[in-house]
């Protein structure tokens, strides 16, 4: 592997499958993920606005916050409670140009509707962002990842507890927890 410009290993590009549902055919979205060479594959079964990555496991719903306040609330509460139900590990990617006092007023609404479930709502401002966002929650949450992650963390831990001077100072003095429990004088 070549180095990159900040001095590191330059990493593999990451691709998977994705399905998304058909009424995102010829929306930006699908183009950015196709061109960033992610196999698409198109469902007509799928929820309308729906993103689904096949392989992490998590699904997305692609909503426009204006088109939320001028449409009735149940209907796109149902619409996201259908949403949450089908899918396990969701989030609600929520576009809007910018997230003042009624976007903010709307993801309150959508959180109270949604209490108990595992929906998480993603604000963003565009196109870039969204697809930014959702490949990094589906790489991170994909398997040979989430794998890597927790060895990292795990080693990580390992080192901290190894090289921590309290860690040290506790062996040399054999703290053992009957020495610090209340009923030892």
């Amino acid at each position: 592997m070549s180095m990159d410009g900040r001095g590191g290993k330059e990493r593999a590009k990451w691709t998977t499958t994705i399905i998304i549902s058909s009424s995102l055919k010829s929306n930006e979205i699908a183009t950015a993920l196709e061109s960033r060479s992610h196999k698409v594959r198109y469902s007509d079964t799928l929820e309308s606005g729906s993103i689904v990555f096949s392989l992490s496991g998590v699904a997305f719903l692609l909503m426009d916050a204006k088109a939320c306040m001028t449409s009735a609330e149940e209907v796109f509460l149902t619409k996201i409670e259908k949403f949450i139900n089908i899918h396990q590990n969701s989030f609600l990617v929520l576009f809007a140009p910018l997230h003042g006092p009624e976007e903010r007023n709307l993801m309150f609404r959508i959180h109270q509707r949604s209490l108990g479930s595992n929906l998480r709502i993603l604000p963003v401002h565009n196109t870039v962002n969204a697809v930014d966002l959702m490949c990094t929650v589906a790489k991170t949450t994909s398997k040979p990842h989430i794998d890597s992650i927790c060895y990292r963390m795990i080693t990580t831990k390992a080192y901290i507890i190894e090289q921590s001077p309290v860690w040290r100072t506790l062996q040399k003095i054999e703290l053992s927890t009957d020495s610090v429990s209340p009923d030892s004088q």
